[in-house]
């Protein structure tokens, strides 16, 4: 039984405050059966460290992009930067990117221009798309029409919407990534959609070192943690554990087939 954390930040994780060595974190992966992790950019910028502080790990994979809430804060971001970087053959996918109006919109317009660009790139370099999406499913969904988004595919990360969007995301062949939050008490709208979801438009993830799942809610997330999502997840949908960890592993190879796993 082998779980893959679909998307997390390692590079993110405050090493100091758990007063643990980056090593440790593959020791914990592995003990709790996690067999792959997709590392996650949320800048240009930060995208060559992100990858030179894991890259001995050869059961790491990565994306690039720009994060909807960083937009405008690379030193240089063109179409061309963009794709030169996400054309690394390490970079299994294109990304994060995508909108977010609960934290910021005074920053929408550059954030649909950065948008679209990045699934312009994900469309020439024929790499998935992570997207990230927050009070924004209208806008979401139309961007991903209108560019034609269908053709790479994709995935709605930490998942948070409605059932509506995630069918309309689906309908044009994207998965839906659930993280630790559907562990949470009060998350009983989203639980109830991780119920309608098909399995093999499923995938689990940490979001590390954001949201750690029940029972460390409150801690510093870490990929090992993936397990009890899983464990909820499969609660939830009413199917084996063992059963959950091949299909969300095998619809992680399915979407980021260029991951090595």
């Amino acid at each position: 039984m082998l779980f893959v954390d679909s998307h997390c930040h390692l590079d993110r994780i405050n090493l100091e405050k758990d007063k643990i060595e980056f090593d440790q974190l593959f020791v914990n992966a592995e003990k709790n059966n996690v067999a792959h992790m997709l590392c996650v950019a949320i800048s240009l910028d930060q995208f060559p460290d992100m990858v030179a502080k894991s890259e001995k790990y050869d059961n790491v994979s990565y994306s690039c992009g720009v994060h909807p809430l960083h937009v405008g804060e690379d030193k240089q971001f063109t179409l061309k930067d963009l794709e030169r970087m996400a054309s690394d053959e390490r970079v299994v996918a294109v990304g994060e990117t995508g909108l977010d109006y609960y934290y910021s919109k005074d920053t929408v317009p550059m954030q649909h221009e950065y948008f679209a660009k990045h699934i312009e790139v994900a469309n020439t370099l024929n790499k998935p798309l992570i997207v990230h999406t927050r009070d924004a499913r209208e806008d979401t969904i139309g961007i991903l029409k209108e560019n034609n988004a269908d053709r790479c595919r994709g995935v709605l990360h930490c998942f948070t919407e409605s059932w509506e969007m995630a069918k309309a995301a689906m309908d044009i062949g994207f998965y839906i990534s659930i993280s630790g939050i559907a562990t949470f008490k009060n998350a009983v709208e989203l639980q109830d959609v991780v119920r309608k979801l098909p399995l093999d438009r499923l995938l689990i993830e940490t979001d590390s070192p954001y949201l750690a799942p029940v029972p460390f809610r409150g801690k510093q997330n870490q990929p090992a943690y993936v397990k009890h999502v899983a464990e909820f997840v499969a609660e939830l949908k009413g199917v084996k554990l063992e059963e959950l960890a091949e299909i969300t592993t095998n619809n992680f190879k399915d979407l980021f087939s260029s991951a090595k796993l």
